[in-house]
């Protein structure tokens, strides 16, 4: 499977301080055999989050992991971004991702992650904090598969 990460941060994307939520995700998707195709850091801005993952899809990544801007604070963009430029969302992705974290933090309630098809990928948008990213990945894992098939318009054996 062919992967993109997004970073999406204002400070991270300036050089502030150093992105460490896409390289624990790139680590935890060549963990799961899968290959990193494009990485970036994009700032917390609407067009520049969608054109990003309108790249990464014509590249050919079947799926994009965003990492950033799900929480509720002003900057936070990436779920509008997403929902500006998507096919059709999928709430289940959120809803297990949520309800899994809740069992760790409290602070899970404030979550806008979320799943859809753009283009023909899948956009995972995932929390800003590594492990969390990393987690709530996990905790998806198993539809993965199913839904980039289906994302792609390939033969699905269902």
């Amino acid at each position: 499977m062919q992967v993109g990460i997004i970073t999406v941060s204002d400070r991270a994307s300036e050089g502030v301080y150093e992105d460490l939520g896409g390289p624990a995700l790139k680590k935890a998707a060549e963990g799961y055999g899968w290959s990193v195709l494009a990485e970036a850091i994009v700032p917390d801005d609407l067009s520049r989050i969608q054109e990003t993952i309108q790249s990464f899809s014509s590249q050919g990544c079947g799926l994009i992991l965003t990492t950033g801007g799900t929480g509720i604070a002003e900057r936070d963009l990436t779920p509008e971004a997403v929902r500006g430029i998507m096919r059709v969302e999928i709430p289940g992705f959120g809803e297990v991702m949520r309800m899994k974290s809740l069992e760790l933090t409290p602070n899970a309630i404030l979550s806008r992650s979320l799943a859809a098809v753009v283009d023909r990928s899948l956009v995972i948008a995932l929390p800003g904090k590594p492990q969390g990213a990393v987690d709530c990945l996990g905790f998806v894992l198993g539809a993965i598969p199913h839904s980039v098939k289906l994302a792609q318009r390939l033969p699905t054996s269902c």
